[in-house]
């Protein structure tokens, strides 16, 4: 249960950070003129959130196990 207490917490900062990071890097590289907000909101929500959600959520599950195990620290 402290592997998935410590996972999501971590997995939700993971998506938060992810999507704001696109999408300032959206707006700085994008060569979209008509939509260019539109595209960083829904492409930032719908790819980069979730990719980041997993990539904190992996560090988080296994970080959560060690300390349950007593190992870590």
């Amino acid at each position: 249960m402290k592997r998935i207490g410590l996972a999501f917490p971590v997995a939700i900062a993971g998506y938060v950070l992810a999507v704001v990071a696109f999408y300032w890097l959206a707006g700085l590289l994008s060569a979209n003129v008509h939509d260019a907000p539109g595209e960083a909101a829904m492409t930032g929500a719908f790819v980069w959130g979730p990719l980041g959600a997993v990539a904190g959520f992996v560090p988080g599950f296994v970080h959560g196990a060690r300390q349950a195990s007593g190992a870590g620290g």
